[in-house]
């Protein structure tokens, strides 16, 4: 079963290790810029869920971008998106299969989160959490919100 998770931006851990970590891996993580759209939806398209599509759109419409991507080689690996399913929700986010456990994902969760408290919210949300969930709690000291399934997405057209 899937759960939301609080996050507390005010208490977030030193990000310092995690980027240093993948630009070992010569990854470099960024905020999202809109002439790459179509490059970044198209990574989504081949490698998740055809739903992040519309919520990436969102995000990389908001300006500046609520969009953060990983980038090796001038090749996106990974992404990560705020505001695009609802304010203050944290997602979606993935990283390729083959750059996993190289911090990629940790790296962007990090960032999106500065990124979120810089603003100017307090709390995040993250949405719809169920395979991740001990990724989250090993790197955010998070709080699982109770009957939170399905929490905002109950409005979605495959809900109702």
């Amino acid at each position: 079963m899937a759960t939301d998770l609080l996050v507390k931006l005010y208490d977030l851990p030193d990000s310092a290790a995690a980027y240093q970590r993948t630009e070992q891996h010569g990854i470099t993580i960024h905020r999202a810029m809109g002439l790459d759209r179509s490059k970044i939806l198209d990574f989504i398209k081949e490698n998740f869920f055809p739903a992040w599509i519309d919520e990436c759109t969102v995000a990389l419409a908001a300006l500046p971008s609520t969009c953060y991507i990983a980038v090796r080689d001038k090749k996106i690996v990974g992404f990560a998106c705020f505001d695009a399913t609802a304010k203050g929700f944290f997602g979606p986010t993935g990283v390729l299969e083959s750059c996993r456990g190289m911090g990629v994902g940790t790296a962007l969760l990090y960032r999106t989160m500065e990124a979120m408290r810089e603003a100017g919210y307090g709390y995040a949300a993250i949405g719809w959490v169920s395979d991740a969930l001990e990724f989250y709690k090993k790197e955010l000291n998070v709080i699982e919100i109770p009957n939170s399934f399905p929490g905002v997405y109950c409005h979605t057209i495959d809900q109702n």
